[in-house]
Order: structure tokens, then sequence, then C-alpha cells
């Protein structure tokens, strides 16, 4: 997640006004340098902890890169997930989507990688799952609850349940963060194409491997 400063909606003071604001967000890719004030950033990371979380267990930290010597060790990551993903998925534009618009899109995308090392913040949520406290009664019960297909479809679908979990209980928090970005005139975008090279990411911000 990237972010930088913008002008505020002067009409509306305190920031534009909530259905506005989520009805006229978009990815902002094209970023000015300028250093975003860390007491700004400490209000996005407010909003996003604020975010709902399965079980109300808040597992998430939020990694915050403004250091440019750490910028400038990921631009060459972020080229090769963009570069990866415009030469794949990203080759056609969507449905529905015309090719202009696509093409405007396109365009930001490649800005924003050429010009990574100028990101003045980089927002890095991530969550831990914890380990499901189970016993043995517990798992007849939720095995008669739900039926031997359902209990075995659900034991077979595990890794992708757990991936979902984690999904529902941090993406929340970074619709916050995002909304609370453009309330307070910073405008931000949301990406996943990190995961690309997760590992290499992970070692350079020293982010453990779970």
């Amino acid at each position: 997640m990237t972010i930088e400063t913008v002008q505020a909606d002067p009409s509306a003071p305190g920031g534009p006004a909530l259905f506005d604001t989520m009805s006229t967000m978009r990815a902002m890719r094209r970023l000015k340098p300028d250093p975003v004030p860390d007491e700004l950033v400490d209000q996005l990371i407010q909003a996003a902890v604020w975010g709902p979380s399965g079980g109300n267990m808040q597992c998430y930290e939020y990694v915050v890169v403004t250091d440019r010597q750490v910028m400038a060790r990921l631009a060459p990551l972020w080229k090769r997930c963009v570069d990866s993903y415009l030469a794949t998925t990203g080759k056609y534009a969507p449905k529905d989507m015309d090719e202009a618009a696509y093409g405007r899109m396109v365009a930001a995308i490649e800005y924003q990688r050429d010009h990574f090392a100028d990101t003045p913040a980089l927002i890095v949520p991530c969550y831990r799952f914890p380990e499901p406290r189970l016993d043995e009664e517990g798992l007849i019960a939720s095995a008669q609850a739900l039926g031997p297909e359902a209990s075995e479809r659900m034991m077979a679908a595990q890794t992708r349940f757990q991936a979902l979990a984690e999904g529902s209980c941090v993406y929340p928090g970074v619709q916050n963060l995002l909304l609370a970005a453009r309330g307070l005139g910073l405008a931000a975008n949301i990406t996943i194409w990190h995961l690309f090279l997760e590992q290499e990411w992970k070692r350079e911000l020293s982010i453990p491997e779970d």
C-alpha cells in the first residue's frame, strides 16, 4: 500500500462525506515523494485497527516503511512483480473495460513501477492466524453438526479456509485505512502483487515466515 499527500476536499470541512468518499475512491499510483508526517501515519494505523477481525482476535501487525534506502531495495522486487502481472493477468483489459481506460490504468501502474523508490510510505498489513484450540470432544461434536460429507469437505479445504479466514480478518482494517487516508487528504492504493515474491519481501522487511 502506498500513500501520498493530496489536496483534501475544501467543500467538506474535516474531509469528504463517507458515502462520497466510498463512491469516488480509486487507486492512486502517481505519487509525489513528499514525506507523510508520522502523526498521519499513526492515524491511519489507528483507523486500521478499529476494523473487525474474526473472533475479535486482532492478530494483526502493520509494518510501516518510510526509509528511502529500504524503499530503494524494494523497488527492484516491485518491478519484478509488476512485470509478471503485466505479462499475464494484466495483459488484457478486464471485461467491460474499454481499451483506452485500461491503457490509462496500465500507464499509471508502469509509472508507479518506475518510481517506486520515491514512494513516501509503504504500509504492509500482516496477520498471523493463531493455532486452533481443539479437543477430541469438540471435533466429534463438530463432525456431528456438519455431517460426515461436509466434515470431509471441510478437512480437504482447510488450507483454503484458513487463507480466507486470514483475509477476512485483515481486509476490513485495510479498507478503514484507505477511507482514513482519503479523509486526511492522502492518496492510497492497495495491492497484493508483492505475493508473487512473498518470501523475498519478507526477508527484506524482516517479517517472520509465518
